[in-house]
């Protein structure tokens, strides 16, 4: 029978009042229970998830009950009434990580975790990650090296405890849902590619993007990536490209006054604030400085927006 332990390590950069925190690693640590070693009924007031390492044990949860054996894990959420017991014959060794915040809650939901959902089956101990989680370290080794970073106490620990029970939740995320997305149905291959070429667009265009080499990524000719963009997106790639730039521009020009028009056409993806004045002024029906004007006089934005609307107008006739 192995020899009981318990150990735990309280996050020493803890900031006083940290309660109001939407993110707050509070400790971490392991246990080699007792047979037969029960913790509640009770709740708690915080996010506390246990990854088995060995043995076995079953595990409570507002009426519901699982049964629970080497990389299995399980989560608590606060203010659920809750048991969990180790096995008489087989105690359980396990790894704890305890999180607070409503941003803890919004991440464990977005793997698939909650009271109602709160097991993940397969996460597998460390000497198993390459079968456990595609060749990435099991879960209970994101717990180690938390409680590692908060026993040696140096600085930059609390953002290493972050960034660990991130990976933790990533690895959960995989085994939840070990496959990926569905294709929307009714969307070709070509026409999918089109829709995540926009994403890609929207994500990307403050960067010195080239279309060529957008279509290229995707494996089409710029001619033939061009005129599929614009069936499905209803708009050619560089016009997208530009509407996406000169609306950040504007909004910036309302919002920023205290940056000039070349920094903000550096900010939106131009090198050159010629070319973007120009651009602006065919998407919008004013210069930047002239558009930053009429924004920062009373009622200026609804005299912009007139304008633009009027320009349209002229444009579409």
């Amino acid at each position: 029978m192995k020899k009981p332990t318990y150990f735990a390590a309280s996050n020493p950069f803890l900031p006083e009042g940290g309660d109001g925190q939407d993110l707050c690693i509070l400790f971490a640590g392991h246990s080699q229970t007792k047979p037969g070693h029960q913790n509640g009924p009770r709740v708690f007031d915080y996010y506390l998830i246990h990854v088995v390492l060995s043995g076995r044990g079953t595990f409570e949860c507002e009426g519901s009950r699982w049964s629970l054996a080497a990389g299995d894990s399980f989560v608590i959420e606060p203010g659920k009434l809750v048991t969990y017991r180790a096995d008489a014959r087989d105690p359980w060794f396990y790894r704890w990580i305890a999180v607070k915040g409503e941003r803890a809650g919004e991440l464990l939901a977005r793997c698939g975790i909650d009271w109602k959902h709160p097991v993940v089956r397969g996460a597998g101990p460390p000497g198993e990650a390459d079968r456990a989680a595609g060749g990435r370290p099991a879960p209970a080794r994101w717990i180690e090296r938390t409680e590692k970073a908060f026993r040696q106490q140096r600085p930059g620990g609390d953002l290493a405890a972050e960034g660990h029970f991130h990976l933790l939740l990533a690895d959960f995320a995989a085994l939840l849902a070990p496959n990926p997305p569905a294709e929307p149905r009714g969307l070709t291959r070509v026409e999918l590619h089109m829709r995540q070429a926009a994403q890609r667009l929207m994500a990307q265009f403050a960067e010195p993007v080239r279309i060529d080499q957008l279509a290229e990524q995707f494996g089409y000719s710029r001619s033939y990536f061009s005129k599929m963009f614009k069936k499905v997106n209803r708009v050619t790639p560089a016009a997208f490209l530009t509407s996406l730039r000169t609306g950040k521009a504007r909004q910036m020009l309302r919002e920023r006054p205290d940056l000039s028009v070349e920094q903000i056409a550096h900010s939106v993806g131009y090198q050159d604030a010629l070319y973007f004045s120009k651009q602006f002024k065919k998407v919008h029906g004013l210069s930047p400085s002239e558009y930053r004007k009429s924004v920062l006089r009373p009622g200026g934005a609804r005299r912009a927006d007139r304008q633009k609307g009027e320009q349209h107008g002229k444009t579409d006739a």
